[in-house]
């Protein structure tokens, strides 16, 4: 065991099984993610929403079932609840639309900047104080970002900000289940979680399922309005397979997170960077340029000082939840 200078608990041996949860956990995640850009332009973007959620529901349902846990159906933050799964629909549709056209690696590497999102949340709407070091760390992981977008301001493609929209918006909803988790049990916020944003596919496919709006060239734009099933018999057994790999990563996440330290596990989320470069290559060609690979790894550095700040400081906003679910 490992102490530190104020004889307080930090590290056990036991979280090198903690760390290996995190590490399958999130090669998980980047094989999932890599089989949405591989069919993105033979299916609907909500119709992979929903198939991948609905599974993960069953999954999970039976997960409670066979070790009878308890759920618990009422929540005591209702409105809390539906902004917080509306605000995490946004952030993963416009994550899933950003691998149309992003490499692997930039998406992921651009969507951790959520770690500064999360601390400016903290001290924002927390009311938690933040450090001028955390301040600093902040500043030069966005200088990492700017280094990653390399804009053009003459002719800047704006829709390349999608991932850092998505890290803005599931920071605000990680920020919000930091509230709600003192009433609602993680069984309960995930009960709400899957079915709210079951409904909300349900209506996207309302409005959107038919295809009625497709009458687009470009595949990503497709890739939004395109109709429902209309390549089934190609996608389906991808989109289960979906479904699957985001069941095995979140419990993989879920258990690292509830039996090991979160400040020494939480930091190897950052793995999924590299998962996404090694995978984008092989099976994209994708070969990150020197300034990419230079911005990875001031994000990856800002975004890991500020895990080990806040473990130090014994404040744990980003350290209870995961930066991938």
């Amino acid at each position: 065991n490992f102490y530190n200078l104020n004889g307080n608990y930090f590290m056990s041996s036991n979280n090198t099984i903690g760390i290996i949860y995190i590490l399958v956990a999130m090669a998980t995640f980047s094989v999932h993610d890599s089989i949405l850009k591989f069919i993105f332009q033979k299916a609907s973007l909500y119709e992979i929403y929903f198939g991948r959620i609905f599974i993960a529901a069953i999954l999970s349902g039976t997960f409670l079932l066979i070790c009878k846990k308890k759920l618990t159906l009422i929540t005591h933050y209702p409105i809390f609840s539906l902004i917080r799964v509306i605000l995490h629909f946004l952030a993963f549709s416009m994550f899933f639309i950003s691998l149309t056209y992003l490499s692997l690696a930039v998406a992921t590497a651009l969507y951790f900047s959520t770690p500064f999102f999360m601390s400016i949340f903290a001290n924002t709407l927390l009311k938690e104080n933040i450090g001028y070091r955390r301040w600093l760390a902040i500043f030069f992981g966005f200088i990492g970002v700017y280094i990653i977008l390399n804009p053009n301001f003459s002719n800047f493609d704006f829709k390349n900000l999608l991932p850092l929209l998505c890290a803005f918006f599931y920071a605000l909803s990680m920020t919000i289940t930091k509230i709600t988790s003192d009433k609602d049990d993680t069984y309960t916020q995930l009960f709400y979680f899957y079915i709210i944003t079951i409904i909300l596919c349900l209506v996207m496919y309302f409005f959107l399922g038919t295809g009625q709006f497709d009458n687009f060239s470009d595949p990503t734009v497709k890739f939004i309005f395109r109709e429902w099933f209309s390549n089934f018999d190609y996608t389906w057994q991808y989109i289960v397979l979906m479904g699957i790999l985001a069941s095995i990563a979140f419990t993989c996440v879920f258990k690292a997170y509830s039996n090991y330290s979160t400040s020494i596990t939480s930091i190897f989320e950052y793995s999924l960077i590299i998962w996404s470069i090694i995978i984008g290559y092989f099976l994209f060609d994708d070969i990150p340029t020197i300034r990419t690979i230079a911005g990875v790894i001031i994000v990856m550095s800002a975004g890991v000082y500020i895990f080990l700040r806040e473990q130090k400081r014994n404040q744990e906003v980003n350290l209870d939840t995961p930066l991938r679910k």
